[in-house]
């Protein structure tokens, strides 16, 4: 990203999301698509929360990297997010709690028995609207075979971040800190424009989410991570791209064994980073796990 031209889009793309964002959740609150009801589930404390936070960031997120300025990359960002929030509110809203399947495992085996879960379906929408917007936001740099590899390894990261900023979403402002984390390493790369996205979308949604009144849900996670997925795909050399494709592979197979939440609890740093902003810690009793992350 040059210069002031590229500031100059990370401010339009940091302002637009922001304006975004509080412009749809405004309208949601008015007008709750099939009512309140239908957006209110019960967070870790056992508290009633909104999961319009979702759409509303979602809505913001797409915005503000269609504003940031023209480009075959943020068109395929854009594109990439969109349909990862499209899903992952599928996911939200028509998920059957009665027979719950959880983690990738768990949905990929029910694919594997010829059932098709809202997760199931939410893996395969996202992978292959990630794996369009690849294609439409990778540039061809060089053959038809290398060309082929880049589209399959920014597909697959949009996708894999997409998943992994969804599980991280269990506590309140973790995803908002770890997409916002996630996306300034690469804030200096050609697609850096997204890093002002990200930050102007999660300062409206911050406090209402810090504050345990708001959820992002599968929606608003999933459309988070595939931005942040689609920043570093369209913005980093090959070689960090599979680096980060590794990285989040791992990261989400660690997830079917190991919970983030006691490794964060369990790591000083990591346990002040996860509790800033937020209310105090409820007081002992029965632990619940919200109902976006999976």
């Amino acid at each position: 990203m040059a210069g002031g031209a590229g500031v100059g889009a990370l401010l339009r793309g940091a302002v637009v999301a922001a304006a975004g964002t509080a412009l749809a959740r405004r309208a949601l609150d008015t007008d709750p698509p099939g009512g309140a009801a239908r957006w209110t589930r019960t967070n870790h404390r056992g508290e009633p929360v909104s999961m319009l936070e979702g759409p509303a960031v979602a809505a913001g997120l797409v915005a503000g990297t269609l504003a940031a300025g023209g480009g075959r990359e943020r068109a395929g960002a854009a594109l990439a997010t969109a349909g990862a929030a499209a899903f992952g509110l599928v996911d939200d809203l028509a998920e059957d709690t009665s027979t719950r399947v959880k983690g990738l495992r768990g949905h990929l085996g029910a694919l594997a028995e010829g059932r098709l879960t809202t997760g199931g379906l939410k893996v395969l929408g996202i992978g292959a609207t990630a794996l369009v917007g690849a294609a439409v936001g990778t540039r061809r740099t060089g053959g038809a075979a290398g060309h082929l590899l880049d589209v399959a390894v920014n597909g697959a990261l949009v996708a894999g971040t997409a998943n992994l900023l969804n599980l991280l979403d269990l506590r309140p402002g973790r995803a908002l800190k770890a997409s916002a984390a996630l996306s300034l390493p690469v804030a200096g790369g050609t697609a850096g424009a997204a890093t002002g996205v990200v930050l102007g979308a999660a300062a409206v949604a911050a406090p209402g989410d810090l504050a345990e009144r708001d959820m992002l849900g599968d929606g608003g996670a999933n459309a988070l991570g595939a931005l942040v997925g689609a920043q570093w795909a369209f913005g980093a050399p090959r070689a960090v791209r599979l680096a980060a494709l590794a990285s989040v592979v791992g990261l989400t197979l660690a997830s079917e064994r190991v919970s983030f939440s006691a490794v964060i609890e369990r790591t000083p740093w990591l346990r002040a980073a996860d509790g800033w902003g937020r209310r105090p810690a409820a007081t002992p009793g029965p632990a619940q796990e919200p109902a976006s992350g999976e």
